[in-house]
């Protein structure tokens, strides 16, 4: 079947033809279309495909069609000469090879060196990766061919640094989602294993503070810290567990990282090689070509395969290195999600726990705020991203309990399930949730009247009313009205806050706002209580409640404002479980004590409740359950226990028939009393419980020795640190040990002493008799 041409007009007077390109994906006959018609009105366009979706052939395919109109000259510009040579091959694939001479493929060094000695004018200059193409040798090309059309290619239009593309590209086009080509087909689902957060690991990488001169971590101070031979063993732990005779890439820090890596891997079985800058291009090129044809199962590598590698059978990729760049996760998770006949997922190792500053790879982003300069592509607070973005919660089989380093976050079952069935659940502050998986709020401007609206995904929200959008955060946004005022709504438009005119508003974290008056002057409002303040408040987190620290004071998040005395230091607060302890002496006189005797100035404070955002409270004291008594400020009290919130039981004015504060402290007492003895005992019974557990697991334990000093092991395990003179065999669940000289006792198998070191002689029978010799001839007899 011939494909079908036609013409399409554009703004500067060229004409481009269109080729319906039967080759070509379905979403890449849309991207093309939209490309075109895009075209008509601007000359410099930028492109947005996820990795591994086949953004080389959709270049070429445009290239050949621009041809075929009026161009007669193309340029496709890359930053690395492995790029390049791909670049070329796909290409070529098209009918355009070097030999046409219509279309240079080049890399950026090289036309800065040889520009002089190039032929004529570019009609169309392709940038691939054209995340890059904000450096100066890039600009260049927009000074010296302000006529040459421009077309970026990338999938993620992002900077660290937070600055936009709009200087150099008129426009920006997004495709599919990597969910949404993940539940097509195009893209391959993946497990994702990382690191846990309290783990080892995930501390060091917190650890790091120093920055390099692209805003990223520095490598010198990752190289000291992660280069360590644990570290790297626990990476090879990592594969060996979740990808064992996988094919794969890893990500190391450093050339030295990398190299210690595949030596290590190496030497325990898995056919591994360092690549890196200092890699000859030759040899690069024939272990490239060795992992292709699969006699090297693992490619290590220090950012050189993050774009434009194209292995489709990349079946785990390791993230050994961590990044504050959305741009290098993405590219580097993007080497496992190629399509493959042989490969039904792939597994994403995350040894740095990248995830949790970035969430899955399958997390909706803001191409165009990114695009724009509005967001910065870079590393969000975890405490908005610890628990957000796509996420389930996933059991871990018997052996994966013990290695507490690791944790299954996503499988790929779950996340095709999850994908197919637009299922996806967002987890919230306060754990997992059942709602829909919201759509990132975006700014929209109607070009006519200049005015922006709102939003989610393709459906308008808010139709075009603002003057300016100054900001967005989660479903709201910081506008100004066509009156002049500025102000913050949700996604529906409806106003949650207004202020008077200003210059600016920028949202903060913790659900702050920054107002920038007309003088220039900053105020602060927090916009869960819509309360100002003029020095920037911060926020304070206690167990999941918030304080605001506004100078020398804390400011509650209530609804009723508390204000803390003056000069009260962050420690002095006390988080209890299910209430936050505040020093204050300031206690109201009609405030009743639950135990006026025993009760001092010390047992009452201030205190806020978990969950509770009506007001803080007086706290009258504590029962033996460890429940409260509080007091609010209209005089009425309140029993408070963990995990059942508040409950009224008096005040300071009953009414008739009421009982009084005393009558119900006095039942009240009484009960937790007798709760508190229950939950002892039930302790008491748990802990028996597991000790006995614990001993019959551990009935083979043998002494050991090291040094001068005895100790008890269970097979590699040290159950009993040697810190005893001399430890017996052990006899029926117990063993005698030597204190000090002459001084012998009896210990259980977990080291618990039972009695203690004082005789000259301890015999143990099987039965669990004991003959104790307190001196030659006196002898105690005890049953264990």
């Amino acid at each position: 079947m011939r494909p079908s041409l036609f013409l399409l007009s554009v703004a500067t007077g060229i004409r481009i033809m269109y080729c319906k390109n039967d080759c070509l994906r379905d979403y890449q006959q849309e991207m093309k279309l939209r490309l075109f018609e895009e075209w008509e009105l601007h000359r410099s366009v930028m492109v947005q495909m996820p990795t591994g979706t086949g953004k080389t052939h959709l270049l070429a395919a445009i290239v050949r069609e621009f041809l075929c109109g009026s161009g007669s000259r193309v340029w496709i510009v890359a930053h690395r000469r492995e790029l390049v040579e791909q670049i070329e091959e796909t290409v070529s694939r098209y009918g355009m090879g070097r030999e046409d001479g219509r279309v240079r493929v080049m890399s950026i060094q090289w036309l800065s060196r040889n520009r002089k000695i190039m032929d004529g004018q570019p009609d169309l200059i392709v940038i691939d990766e054209a995340h890059h193409a904000l450096a100066e040798t890039y600009r260049e090309l927009w000074k010296r061919y302000p006529e040459a059309r421009k077309l970026g290619m990338t999938a993620t239009p992002c900077r660290l640094n937070r600055k936009g593309f709009t200087d150099l590209f008129d426009t920006l086009i997004t495709s599919w989602s990597i969910a949404e080509f993940i539940g097509r087909g195009w893209l391959s689902s993946f497990d994702y294993v990382s690191i846990r957060a309290n783990s080892r690991e995930q501390r060091l990488v917190d650890s790091l503070k120093k920055r390099g001169a692209d805003g990223d971590y520095q490598v010198k101070e990752m190289n000291a810290v992660l280069n360590r031979e644990t570290g790297i063993r626990q990476l090879y732990e990592s594969v060996r567990r979740y990808a064992a005779g996988k094919k794969g890439i890893v990500y190391a820090v450093s050339i030295a990282h990398a190299r210690q890596i595949a030596a290590y891997y190496s030497l325990h079985g898995v056919e591994s090689v360092a690549i890196d800058s200092r890699t000859p291009a030759l040899e690069r090129k024939e272990l490239v070509e060795d992992f292709r044809r699969g006699k090297i199962s693992v490619l290590v590598n220090v950012d050189i395969f993050s774009e434009g590698f194209d292995c489709p059978d990349v079946e785990f990729v390791q993230l050994a290195r961590p990044t504050l760049s959305l741009a290098k996760y993405l590219q580097q998770v993007g080497r496992g999600l190629r399509k493959s006949d042989d490969k039904d997922s792939c597994v994403l190792i995350d040894n740095v726990g990248l995830h949790r500053i970035f969430g899955l790879p399958v997390r909706d982003r803001d191409w165009e705020a990114m695009f724009e300069g509005r967001m910065a592509g870079n590393a969000q607070p975890r405490i908005r991203t610890e628990n957000s973005g796509l996420s389930v919660s996933v059991p871990l089989p018997e052996d994966g309990r013990r290695n507490e380093e690791l944790e299954v976050v996503m499988t790929h079952a779950r996340l095709l399930d999850a994908v197919r069935n637009g299922d996806l659940v967002r987890l919230g502050e306060d754990g997992p949730a059942g709602g829909e998986q919201r759509t990132a709020l975006k700014a929209c401007r109607d070009r006519q009247s200049g005015l922006w609206g709102l939003r989610c995904g393709n459906k308008i929200t808010v139709l075009p009313q603002y003057r300016e959008v100054f900001d967005l955060c989660a479903d709201r946004a910081a506008v100004r009205f066509e009156d002049g005022r500025a102000g913050v709504v949700d996604d529906s438009g409806t106003p949650l806050m207004v202020t008077d005119r200003c210059r600016r508003l920028r949202f903060l974290k913790g659900e702050l706002l920054a107002v920038t008056r007309e003088d220039g002057s900053d105020c602060y409002t927090d916009l869960r209580t819509n309360r100002a303040y003029r020095e920037r408040p911060v926020v304070f987190s206690y167990g999941g409640i918030e304080l605001l620290r506004v100078g020398e004071s804390f400011h509650s998040r209530t609804r009723k404002a508390y204000v803390s005395m003056y000069g009260l230091h962050k420690d002095s607060l006390c988080f209890h479980g299910f209430y936050l302890k505040i020093p204050d002496y300031r206690v109201p006189k009609s405030c009743r004590l639950v135990d006026p005797v025993w009760t001092t100035l010390f047992d009452v404070f201030a205190c806020v409740l978990a969950g509770d955002d009506e007001e803080v409270y007086w706290c009258c004291g504590r029962l033996a359950d460890r429940s409260i008594v509080v007091m609010d400020g209209d005089g009425n009290y309140y029993h408070v226990e963990k995990g059942r919130g508040k409950r009224y039981i008096a005040c300071n004015a009953p009414k008739a028939g009421e009982a009084d504060f005393a009558s119900v402290m006095e039942d009240l007492m009484e009960e937790a009393g007798r709760r508190a003895e229950s939950v002892q005992r039930e302790r008491q019974q748990d802990e028996e419980e597991k000790r006995r557990k614990r001993l019959d697991e551990i009935k083979d334990v043998l002494p050991f020795r090291m040094g001068l000093k005895w100790g008890l092991k269970w097979g590699d395990r040290i159950v009993v640190p040697p810190c005893y003179r001399n430890i017996c065999v052990p006899v029926g669940g117990y063993c005698a040990f030597e204190g000090n000289a002459c001084q012998w006792g009896v210990m259980a198998l977990d080291g618990k002493v039972v009695v203690e070191a004082r005789y000259q002689k301890v015999e143990i029978e099987k039965d669990g008799t004991v003959h104790l010799t307190i001196i030659p001839g006196k002898v105690k007899i005890i049953k264990l």
